[in-house]
């Protein structure tokens, strides 16, 4: 542990599948969830310089002219919610929020089943032509944060007492995965308008690297908290489905992003983040887990949007579906008007 608010844990034994070595991680894995669902990992096995490619592509493609990123617009990927928006084009609690972005899945072939039968956010990516490093990092990085989500999976499985295989063998062998790259420009601290607004996360688990950059926050009993930038380490957080699975045991927890310029050319270089969010599988019902104990008390009259996670019933796809429908309501409405 470091002397900061969330704490570091090394999930080596969870990486490399040595589930006996496993119970410490484990236990403070739940002991975070319970608090600010929120905590840092290292012993994660992945390569420093994988994320540097990946920081290095990004920044060249959104340094590009509008109008060459516009040829990978999201409205261009059709149902599946792939490529790139502007800085306003996507937002929280109906505001527009300042950052620009882009949007990737799995990799899918336009002869995919799924593709074929117009499942929403199944599809292929969109990549530019320049840079070409972007796509193979991108790709890469999917793969390798698919396989980090696998592994922590195993650690909230064991922090539950329901064995390491609990979440693959009843949701999670067939992931949802999504990946986003944010690109928050600084504000002027007169500015009060934030890059992401509070919010939760959809699913079970988010992996975030980033630049190293401060700008995340996170709500706690004693109020907003500064995540440390920890060097050669991952934000992993919980989302809602974790929470309605847990009967609120695990509190998904909101959070924002502001990044501010510090003036004297500290912080004044462009934010960027790279949220990886390891979701059920898309026709998984997501219902409650048979946990000991009685559960806490519905938050929902303390929830950012009012809301309780633990009213809905149906497949995570259909949750999923409706909510990110929120964030792009134009792109919906556009996908409607071609299909009447």
């Amino acid at each position: 542990m470091l002397d900061s608010a969330l704490p570091v844990l090394d999930v080596g034994p969870l990486v490399a599948g040595d589930v006996g070595a496993a119970g410490p991680v484990a236990s403070a894995i739940d002991r975070a969830c319970r608090d600010t669902g929120f905590f840092l990992i290292g012993g994660h096995g992945v390569d420093p310089a994988r994320l540097q490619r990946l920081d290095e592509a990004a920044r060249e493609l959104f340094a590009l002219p509008e109008a060459d990123k516009q040829r990978i617009a999201m409205a261009r990927g059709g149902r599946a919610w792939r490529g790139w928006f502007p800085e306003g084009g996507e937002l929280t609690s109906g505001r527009p929020d300042r950052k620009e972005g882009l949007y990737f899945g799995a990799e899918l072939g336009e002869d995919d089943p799924r593709v074929q039968a117009g499942l929403p956010l199944h599809g292929p990516n969109q990549f530019p032509d320049q840079p070409q490093d972007l796509r193979p990092a991108v790709l890469t990085w999917i793969d390798e944060m698919t396989s980090l989500g696998h592994a922590l999976a195993r650690g909230v499985s064991l922090a539950l007492g329901l064995g390491p295989d609990w979440f693959a063998r009843h949701l999670t062998g067939d992931p949802t995965v999504l990946f986003r790259i944010f690109r928050y420009p600084p504000l002027a601290r007169s500015d009060d308008s934030w890059g992401v607004a509070e919010h939760t996360d959809y699913g079970l688990l988010t992996i975030l690297a980033h630049d190293g950059s401060p700008g995340l926050q996170v709500r706690s009993g004693g109020g907003w908290i500064d995540v440390p930038a920890v060097p050669d380490t991952f934000v992993v957080n919980i989302g809602d489905m974790l929470d309605r699975m847990t009967g609120g045991r695990y509190r998904s927890t909101a959070h924002r992003v502001r990044h501010v310029d510090g003036g004297a050319g500290a912080g004044a270089r462009d934010r960027l983040s790279f949220p990886f969010f390891f979701d059920p599988a898309w026709d998984a019902e997501v219902r409650p887990i048979p946990l000991d104990g009685p559960a806490p008390d519905d938050d929902a009259d303390s929830r950012w949007d009012d809301a309780s996670v633990h009213d809905w019933t149906g497949t995570y796809g259909d949750y999923l579906t409706a909510k990110v429908a929120k964030v792009f309501p134009d792109l919906v409405e556009g996908l409607d008007a071609r299909r009447s």
